[in-house]
């Protein structure tokens, strides 16, 4: 259970300020159709998740425990220090209209967009960490929908009352205080 926990607190409080973030946002006043926004938004996160996790789960399995313990460290140390950095959508990675609808233009731009993003980055690490894989993609992808359904459902209206800095700060404390616990209680826990 520490595993799901622990992976959709991670997910949710990083996500926030996120340049994916900004993308439900767009998604949310160019489709208008929060549903199935929300539902693309899953879709691609899961699909997304669950290949980072296996990567991080992958990667466990090659290196010995005492390498693999100081690479998670680095890595959520890493995040911690990213998630500082404010995103941005910038006008060339939005997407542009679709033919095929708002869940077709949502679960690709998020898969896409998630490419390489903090928080797959961070599920690759916390599947390197913590058993079962389907508990950790399952709460990196519950941890998204919690920080993005809202964004969604409430579209621009509320958007700019988010505390983003204050986020920003809790995550990356958040993230340096898991590198903390793995470097003082290894990676058995």
């Amino acid at each position: 259970m520490d595993a799901l926990l622990v992976s959709t607190a991670a997910v949710a409080i990083a996500e926030i300020g996120d340049k994916t973030m900004l993308l439900a946002l767009f998604l949310a006043a160019r489709y208008r159709q929060p549903w199935a926004i929300v539902l693309g938004i899953a879709v691609a996160t899961v699909a997304n998740h669950a290949v980072a996790g296996w990567a991080g789960a992958w990667l466990a399995s090659l290196v010995s425990p005492g390498v693999l313990k100081w690479a998670v460290v680095a890595c959520f140390a890493a995040v911690a220090l990213w998630t500082l950095v404010p995103d941005k959508l910038d006008e060339d990675e939005a997407p542009k209209p679709s033919r095929f609808g708002a869940f077709l233009a949502t679960t690709l731009a998020f898969f896409v967009v998630e490419i390489g993003d903090k928080t797959q980055i961070a599920t690759v690490v916390l599947a390197a960490k913590y058993e079962p894989l389907w508990q950790v993609v399952a709460g990196t992808s519950l941890g998204m929908l919690l920080a993005n359904g809202p964004v969604v459902l409430l579209g621009h209206r509320y958007a700019d009352r988010l505390p983003l800095k204050a986020a920003r700060y809790a995550a990356a404390a958040l993230f340096a205080a898991l590198a903390l616990w793995v470097a003082l209680r290894g990676l058995g826990g």
